[in-house]
């Protein structure tokens, strides 16, 4: 086994948080989570089923530093996990990582709120609502900086938690094209049969997710497990060059021929 010289494409990556939202399956059976397909037009996965997300903007580092210490986080894990909360909204209309007086109308009026100005901050004063970063955890951090990609996020990755579900999502139409619950396997699944399409990060994702029954079990993994930094790595197998990652991250599938990679 040979190890490709990694193409180092810099030093850092645009910081992005993407969350993965749980809720119970209607009709039962494993837990479903919220996917969403992003415009054909976008630089970035243009096309591809993805998680809700995007990236940190300013706004969020500027909050961050002032409630970072409420939360026990770091001011940058504090920036990343604002970020997530302000894409869910932006993205999807859930106000998930939040308390204080929330429902489906002051939902929509903060999401429309937020559109205008782009900032979690005003909002929150605005709705009287204060971040409860404790719904939220941390489950992965992808940053793809060895791939000879144009555009390279160091992507970190929560889990939350809807329970029911019942709760109407809508999309943005602005970064993206159709929001839907699935289960892990069954994004795969749709994969499999060319009904979606899969990056390299958002597949390996759904491979680990498939493994629990429950959010209680994803998060009590999550816990147990360290976040280690994922920078995939081309190494050559059978004289195959392969894409490949950490073997103890909690992923049950840690490599896939080159050939067959779709990368964003």
């Amino acid at each position: 086994m040979n190890i490709e010289t990694p193409h180092d494409s810099g030093p850092q990556g645009i910081p992005a948080a993407t969350i993965i939202i749980f809720r119970n399956a209607p009709s039962g059976g494993a837990p479903e989570v919220l996917m969403t397909v992003r415009s054909r037009n976008m630089s970035f996965a243009g096309g591809m089923a993805v998680f809700p997300g995007g990236r940190v903007d300013p706004e969020d580092f500027a909050l961050a530093e002032q409630v970072a210490a409420d939360h026990g986080l770091s001011p940058d894990e504090a920036a990343h996990q604002i970020a997530a909360v302000r894409e869910t909204i932006e993205e999807t209309g859930l106000a998930l990582g939040l308390a204080g007086t929330i429902d489906a109308e002051r939902a929509a009026a903060a999401r429309a709120m937020l559109a205008e100005i782009g900032a979690l901050a005003p909002v929150l004063q605005a709705f009287d609502w204060r971040l409860d970063l404790a719904q939220i955890t941390p489950f992965a951090r992808w940053f793809p900086k060895n791939e000879n990609i144009p555009r390279v996020y160091d992507t970190r990755f929560y889990l939350a938690d809807l329970g029911t579900g019942a709760v109407d999502v809508s999309i943005d139409h602005a970064e993206n094209t159709q929001l839907f619950w699935t289960s892990a396997q069954g994004a795969l699944d749709a994969a499999e049969r060319g009904e979606i399409k899969l990056i390299f990060p958002t597949r390996r994702n759904l491979e680990r997710l498939a493994l629990f029954s429950s959010f209680a079990e994803a998060r009590a993994q999550a816990e147990a497990i360290p976040v280690k930094t994922i920078m995939p790595q081309i190494v050559e197998q059978d004289g195959k060059p392969w894409l490949t990652i950490l073997a103890d991250a909690g992923y049950p599938v840690t490599g896939e021929l080159l050939e067959t990679v779709a990368r964003g």
